[in-house]
């Protein structure tokens, strides 16, 4: 199992938490997926031979959020 801290700007609410919580979660091989609003961060546990970062982040920008 992998853990990455991603910082993604655009989120402001409860909404953009339950998007990309619900979105990312969806993926197979991600474990676990929390969204610090405040310092505007997404901690994913993943399993990387079932997932790629990659995946992950075309996946909150797909949400319409920008992964730096």
């Amino acid at each position: 199992m992998e853990s990455v801290t991603l910082k993604v700007s655009g989120m402001s609410c409860g909404h953009c938490v339950k998007a990309v919580e619900g979105s990312v979660g969806k993926l197979n091989g991600v474990d676990r997926v929390a969204v610090d609003l405040n310092n505007g961060q997404v901690q994913v546990q993943f399993n990387s031979s079932e997932v790629t970062l990659e995946q992950i982040k075309e996946t909150i920008d797909d949400q319409g959020y920008d992964v730096e």
